[in-house]
């Protein structure tokens, strides 16, 4: 089974029975900062997204220690500022938020992007409002730098903050020269 581990959590890979999950997280509570909670069409399209994306991979978050579900998080392609590069985001059940737990699926989602050597960077974009995931991609180790207008869900503008994580050369590169 294809699992990650990053201390307290575990991600696995989204799966066809992982419908309910997104009818958990489309609450006002959860979508306040994506446009507000989507229609049962758009759920069933983005469950088929999520299965199918390619390059990338989305996850549900479990519970290290009892496999109990606590969230999604993914990563997936994206093309920003003339780089294709990979972007994230993650929404933890409220019944589990300011655990850390978002902070340890980012931790882990930035070490199966990285084991791709496919792009150099990882991106979030979170709303500059949305304090919560501004502290998780603070706490993940991500450089904020700095605000860029984004299109989140697709015809709604917002001011988003764009933070980046370098994730190390990438397959195929070539190595820097050394001096002679």
């Amino acid at each position: 089974m294809d699992t990650t581990n990053a201390g307290q959590v575990r991600l696995e890979p989204w799966a066809e029975g992982d419908f309910w999950l997104l009818e958990r997280t489309n609450s006002p509570e959860m979508t306040e900062h994506l446009g507000g909670p989507e229609t049962e069409e758009q759920l069933v399209a983005r469950h088929a997204r999520y299965l199918a994306v390619d390059p990338g991979r989305m996850y549900r978050v479990t519970l290290a220690g009892t496999g109990e579900t606590v969230g999604s998080i993914g990563f997936w392609e994206r093309s920003w500022r003339d780089a294709t590069v990979w972007e994230t985001g993650w929404g933890i059940l409220p019944e589990f938020q300011r655990r850390g737990l978002a902070v340890r699926a980012a931790r882990a989602v930035v070490e199966a992007a990285r084991a791709t050597r496919a792009h150099r960077y990882l991106h979030a974009f979170p709303g500059v409002g949305h304090a919560a995931s501004n502290a998780v991609c603070r706490g993940a180790g991500f450089e904020l730098l700095g605000q860029a207008d984004f299109e989140y869900p697709k015809g709604r503008w917002i001011t988003s903050n764009d933070w980046r994580l370098d994730l190390g050369p990438v397959r195929g590169a070539e190595p820097p020269a050394r001096p002679r």
